[in-house]
């Protein structure tokens, strides 16, 4: 190959490594070369000084870069982050994130701030963290005070500023004690803040309420001037009501401090007697109200008297001492009057009495020889001799 070949592929090649040089330089201090944990934070605003490529610290040790910075929605910034992988299992999960700059015009960046109980799990690639804490530039501060100030005429400044002037004129120390009030009342005022908040927040749902029962208010001081009206007027017959209520009182005290221990007596006995009265009231009660139906009910629409007679099975007799009754027996309350329709008769209730006629259903016709035999003998006990 000759030297006039060799020559512009020697060039060629130089350059193109010169040129992957600079690439390979520019994707290593972009980070492109490396690998990283992408972490999102969602600020209110990312500021004016904050470009990708920004520095992400800990403790003052850079941990990664900013990525990217997207505005989504109005007041509301997502930077991502790239952070390195080896650095994550040492920032804590719930660690949190100052957006600020080291000096006064410096360009901003992204510090870690361990909080006061780090948690034990590390932070996760895509986790989601969020903050308030933006600082405001200086440039932002400078222009948002340029436009107060073009608002402000120079004339009615000065008079404004002199008039101050002349006012503070030797009444500095007044002056100087009426900031240091204001700072105690501050001072004050601000640890009720929050439930200053919360009263304010709950004042348009009271309002609400207060207008909802406006009108049963306003009926109720109308009601209630009447009854003062009614006191004021009714002032001699309310004295002596008092003052018989007074005797009353005095007349009743004496009458219970005499007989106290005869009535706590009479309470005592009658608790027995109200709670049976109590487990039973609903028999009660629908034993009276049967009577009232029966007292209120129409008569029949024929003159004469009705007679229904019938034969029924006989039941059977009273055995000694089988049946005889039990004291304290169980029942439990009973009633029937309301549900017994006509030409019909009231169920017989088995309960724990002693005795049941319906105990051998005894449906066939038998001589009743032992009625006669009690009749005539008195009542023979089992086993006794016939």
């Amino acid at each position: 190959m000759s030297n006039g070949v060799i020559r512009p592929l020697a060039g060629a090649g130089m350059v193109l490594f010169v040129v992957g040089l600079v690439a390979l330089t520019a994707a290593m201090f972009t980070g492109a070369t490396t690998s990283s944990d992408t972490v999102r934070v969602v600020a209110p605003r990312a500021g004016l000084v904050l470009e990708p490529g920004a520095k992400v610290q800990m403790r003052g040790v850079t941990v990664g870069r900013v990525a990217r910075i997207e505005y989504d929605q109005p007041g509301s910034a997502t930077i991502e982050l790239a952070i390195e992988p080896d650095q994550m299992k040492m920032i804590p999960q719930n660690v949190r994130v100052n957006i600020a700059a080291p000096t006064v015009f410096g360009a901003k960046s992204v510090e870690f701030v361990s909080p006061p109980s780090p948690s034990a799990d590390p932070l996760q690639d895509g986790q989601e963290l969020g903050t308030e804490d933006v600082s405001i530039e200086v440039n932002t501060v400078f222009e948002e005070l340029t436009q107060v100030l073009s608002q402000i005429r120079p004339a009615e400044l000065n008079a404004a500023l002199s008039a101050i002037s002349t006012g503070l004129s030797g009444r500095g120390d007044q002056f100087g004690q009426m900031l240091t009030d204001l700072n105690g009342y501050l001072g004050t005022v601000n640890g009720g803040l929050p439930a200053m908040r919360a009263l304010l927040r709950t004042t348009p749902e009271v309002m609400k309420v207060y207008a909802d029962t406006s009108a049963p208010l306003l009926r109720t001081v109308e009601h209630a001037t009447r009854i003062s009206d009614t006191v004021v007027t009714d002032e001699q017959k309310l004295d002596a009501f008092l003052t018989s209520v007074i005797g009353l009182s005095n007349t009743g005290n004496r009458i219970l401090t005499d007989n106290r221990t005869k009535l706590a007596r009479t309470a005592s006995v009658l608790v027995p007697t109200l709670a049976l009265t109590d487990e039973y009231r609903q028999a009660l009660t629908c034993t009276l109200n049967g009577f009232a139906w029966l007292s209120n009910s129409s008569p029949a629409d024929v003159p004469g008297l009705g007679l229904s007679a019938n034969f029924l099975f006989g039941v059977d007799p009273y055995r000694y001492p089988k049946n005889l009754p039990k004291v304290a027996a169980k029942g439990g309350p009973q009633c029937s009057v309301l549900n017994v329709g006509f030409q019909e008769k009231p169920p017989f209730v088995v309960t724990d009495v002693g005795a049941n006629p319906f105990e051998e259903d005894r449906r066939t016709v038998k001589l009743n020889v032992d009625s006669l035999r009690q009749m005539l003998f008195g009542p023979i006990p089992d086993g006794a001799p016939r």
